[in-house]
């Protein structure tokens, strides 16, 4: 993992949220244009960036994210999920009952 990846050592956590809604926000608008595999891999370096930070609802989404992508070649509707993932890093709780209840919210959603 790459230091633009990781965030670089030393970052508040606001700079490291900041970071990682900038990358939601680009990865949201990339959405109509990219492959599914290509915005996996974006998901994958948000999620990355997550665990190194410990943004543990923020992991748990992107596990469902990714799941989402997988079943689709063309790109799923996103928005809601990316949405999601933007409320758990604004989290501010960030333990594991925390990520429980998202997981919770993302299984609803992913059931349908």
């Amino acid at each position: 993992m790459g230091e633009s990846e990781s965030g670089g050592t030393g970052e508040s956590a606001a700079d490291v949220r900041a970071q990682l809604w900038a990358r939601i926000a680009a990865l949201d608008v990339s959405v109509p244009y990219a492959a599914a595999p290509d915005l996996a891999a974006k998901v994958e370096t948000i999620r990355r960036i997550a665990h190194a930070h410990g943004l543990t609802p923020a992991v748990t989404v992107t596990h469902f994210i990714e799941r989402v992508l997988a079943r689709s070649e063309t790109p799923p509707p996103v928005h809601g999920w990316l949405a999601m993932l933007t409320e758990a890093v604004a989290s501010e709780r960030q333990d594991y009952e925390a990520a429980d209840r998202f997981a919770l919210a993302c299984s609803a959603r992913l059931a349908g």
